[in-house]
């Protein structure tokens, strides 16, 4: 399994936002549930870009994971204009021996 650095970049539509994001945060609840999502949650705002999200995930690959993240409420919704996904391997910072420890 792999690290991958997954970036949302969404719609403006803040209002269809709000309305699907109750779905959007089970559905990658139940990710991490599942060990694939291992951190999750939103960038802050600019006002030079979208408003985007930051996704940790362990995957086999990137196209496994871009299969899998379709299934995503918001990305069903449209609510997801740009997936970037980077594969990851971290190699320093106090994470990889503390909550992540044996994870990363």
């Amino acid at each position: 399994m792999s690290i991958f650095a997954v970036q949302y970049a969404y719609s403006d539509d803040t209002s269809a936002r709000d309305e699907h994001r109750p779905a959007h945060r089970a559905f990658l609840g139940g990710l991490a549930q599942e060990g694939v999502v291992l951190l999750s949650g939103p960038l802050a705002a600019r006002a030079d870009g979208p408003d985007a999200a930051l996704l940790i995930l362990e995957g086999e690959s990137e196209e496994a994971l871009l299969e899998l993240l379709r299934e995503d409420p918001f990305q069903q919704q449209g609510l997801v204009e740009q997936v970037v996904v980077h594969g990851w391997d971290p190699v320093l910072g106090s994470w990889l021996e503390g909550p992540l420890a044996g994870l990363l």
